[in-house]
């Protein structure tokens, strides 16, 4: 037993340390394999658990399915448009109803002499006076009055504007409803000039008293009740049927090859809301959430092999696999909102963000694969689905074509053009050949996909958020930053003039072998043209920008000299930092010089000091070494570029010897192992870096002359 209790822990330990080794040498798979199950776990949540109705069916086309039979009863259903017509006329016939405020009135009735009294006193100081003209105006005011508030005064709402002079109204009185005309009834103003009438009958009166008096007596006791209106009409229109007659399980429905009229497409409506009714049971919500499930697994599934089998330089990298990923979340989540608010702003969502976006990223085909992918998956949620995938699959394709060379903002624009000429196009071929006429045509749809195209516009935004979120780039921010006429680059041509002609020189050197033997171009000649920007704290340090007869490296030891021109990297990455260059552009500033030494300023302290007096690691630069075939290639021909100013004869042979022994060199020193590139394509490199350096040079090849015979 005490030989068990000492065996447990080391066994616990030995186990504990294998699984963090095999977390270790499979953490990016472990990573990938959690992002592809949270998209699923995320799609199915996202996704309604209800049935599909198996068939697939248009107006104005052939049924293409066996002989359809109903298996159960169901109702037909109205058309929408006939069922909100029917419900609008009811609605037009139900009367409203209004309130006569008792508590008001005699509110107001204990008011009336407060008023005519201060109102008389006012007009009468004599006491005596106004006790004569007391009686015979107060028993008038007090008549008028009343026969304005017992008839009522209607409440100014819009309802009573929009109502016409001999509509009908339902009046409340105490526990009495009576069905009233409106004309019957007075306003605001008709109560006026009523008052106006009855008090210019009787000369003896004191108007002006019993015109003030009435005048602000004046109140609405007549109340629209809007929760009495509401609940009656809520209860006329409970009474509306739905439907218009019934199917009996047995009944042919449709026969296959027959054309699907409006009347059969109404009934095949109402068959698909009463079988996905049915499929609400607890039974059917689990089988359905397993078939999501096996939906979205293969979906995610196709997207992970194409990527492992076709782009395996994304599958390898998880944040580009992430970035994927939130694209394809992102579209269905919000097509799915849309759905659930309103179906009929389907065709509003921009879907055609998706190819565009990961077009920035990447290229055409994964871009076209990812779309494609995606509109499937949404295909599943939307009605009429063949529809829906061809429009999206069509607008996605030329969306595609529209952004190939996506060098400018203004191509976004042009996109966005092109979309909606193809949304609309596509929507009226597809109106032609289910209606048969021009008059089937919704002209509504034309905004939707107006709408869909301007938010497409919203690409661009995105495209900057992402590459900040997920730390890539693309052409757009490449172009950008490759302009000469960018800041850093100024101040670069302006403080180190032959460096920035370098740069150039190996800018253009890194673009024509990276075209030749495949690449990033863009990102090759980007990251060349900032290599060396380093080198504008202490320009006159390099020999580029040195004047003839003037090298400050003679008044400096070695040591200082080796330290200034190994400090030029690390200038560089600060500066670019400061800058806010990308990372991508950022490593061919740190990788140029791999950790290779300044030889020249190491050889000249070994030959003062012999060679292990010497400390190896002040004269070599920061590394890494070259990580990809970009970086390689630039490290190449930076290399080159500046040896060869050095020649003080440039022909064929000193530049072939010259190109031949840099790269080898640089082969010895290991400094491409880390990159993807073969001795096949360095071969390739060093051809075109000859031949280039000869057309820099102006070297005239020397053919063989013909032997005298």
């Amino acid at each position: 037993m005490l030989a068990f209790y000492l065996y447990l822990p080391s066994r616990i330990d030995e186990f504990m340390k294998r699984i963090f080794v095999f977390l270790s040498t499979y953490q990016s798979h472990i990573i990938k394999g959690v992002l592809f199950l949270f998209s699923v776990i995320i799609l199915v949540v996202i996704f309604p658990k209800e049935g599909k109705f198996k068939y697939e069916f248009q107006k104005g086309k052939p049924w293409m399915h066996r002989d359809l039979i109903a298996s159960y009863d169901f109702a037909i259903l109205k058309p929408k448009a006939e069922y909100e017509e029917e419900k609008q006329r009811l609605i037009s016939q139900i009367k409203p109803y209004f309130v006569f405020d008792d508590e008001l009135t005699a509110q107001k009735q204990n008011e009336l002499f407060d008023n005519f009294e201060r109102n008389l006193i006012e007009k009468y100081s004599d006491t005596t006076i106004a006790n004569q003209r007391r009686s015979i105006n107060w028993n008038e005011c007090s008549a008028i009055f009343d026969s304005v508030s017992s008839i009522g005064i209607l409440e100014n709402i819009q309802l009573i504007e929009n109502l016409s002079t001999i509509e009908d109204i339902v009046l409340i009185k105490g526990n009495l409803a009576k069905e009233r005309n409106i004309i019957d009834l007075f306003t605001i103003q008709t109560a006026y000039e009523f008052i106006k009438t009855a008090v210019s009958r009787n000369q003896t009166l004191d108007q002006d008293v019993l015109l003030k008096t009435l005048e602000s007596s004046l109140f609405r006791n007549v109340k629209y009740d809007r929760e009495k209106t509401q609940n009656e009409q809520e209860s006329t229109l409970n009474n509306l049927s739905q439907t218009r007659g019934m199917v009996q399980a047995g009944e042919r429905i449709i026969s296959k090859g027959e054309l699907v009229s409006t009347e059969k497409h109404q009934v095949l409506e109402s068959m698909k809301q009463e079988y996905q009714r049915q499929l609400g049971s607890s039974v059917s919500y689990y089988m359905i959430l397993i078939g999501l499930i096996v939906l979205m697994s293969i979906s995610m599934m196709v997207l992970f092999f194409f990527l492992l089998y076709f782009r395996r330089d994304i599958f390898l990298n998880n944040t580009e696999v992430a970035l994927i990923l939130l694209v394809i979340l992102m579209m269905v989540f919000v097509t799915s909102l849309v759905i659930r608010y309103n179906v009929g702003y389907l065709y509003l969502v921009p879907i055609c963000i998706i190819p565009i976006i990961i077009r920035a990223f990447f290229d055409t085909r994964p871009a076209l694969y990812v779309h494609i992918i995606t509109i499937i998956i949404i295909g599943f949620l939307v009605p009429n689905s063949f529809e829906f995938v061809f429009l999206q699959l069509i607008a996605g394709i030329t969306a595609i074509i529209s952004v190939v060379h996506l060098q400018r903002r203004a191509q976004f624009f042009i996109s966005s053009l092109t979309i909606f000429l193809t949304y609309s196009t596509v929507y009226v071929g597809l109106t032609l050949i289910q209606e048969g006429s021009f008059l089937g045509i919704d002209w509504k749809f034309f905004l939707l996909f107006l709408g869909s195209a301007v938010l497409t516009l919203f690409s661009y935004p995105l495209i900057y958020i992402f590459e900040k979120l997920f730390g890539l780039i693309t052409d757009v921010t490449l172009i950008e930053l490759s302009n000469a006429n960018n800041k850093l680059l100024r101040r670069l041509s302006s403080k180190a003039p032959g460096t920035f002609q370098h740069s150039m020189q190996v800018a253009n050197l890194a673009e024509e072998i990276l075209f030749e033997i495949g690449g990033n171009t863009l990102l090759a000649r980007t990251g060349a043209l900032y290599h060396d920007i380093g080198k504008m704290f202490t320009p006159a340090y390099f020999i580029e920008n040195q004047q003839p007869g003037m090298n400050p490296h003679d008044q400096l030891t070695p040591d200082e000299s080796a330290r200034i021109i190994v400090d030029h990297v690390y200038r560089g990455v600060e500066l670019a930092r400061r800058y806010k260059l990308p990372k991508q552009i950022i490593d061919f500033i740190v990788t140029h010089q791999g950790d290779r030494k300044a030889e020249y300023f190491y050889y000249k302290k070994v030959n003062e000091d012999g060679v292990g007096s010497v400390d190896e690691k002040a004269y070599s630069y920061p590394g890494p070494i070259p990580m990809s075939r970009e970086t390689a290639v630039v490290m190449m021909a930076d290399s080159v570029e500046a040896a060869s100013r050095s020649l003080k004869h440039a022909d064929e042979e000193s530049l072939s010897n010259l190109v031949e022994g840099i790269v080898e060199k640089q082969i010895g020193n290991k400094q491409f192992v880390n990159s993807n590139i073969t001795f096949k394509e360095i071969t390739r490199i060093k051809e075109l870096l000859k031949k280039k350096l000869l057309n820099i040079y102006h070297v005239r090849i020397e053919y063989p002359e013909p032997k005298n015979g």
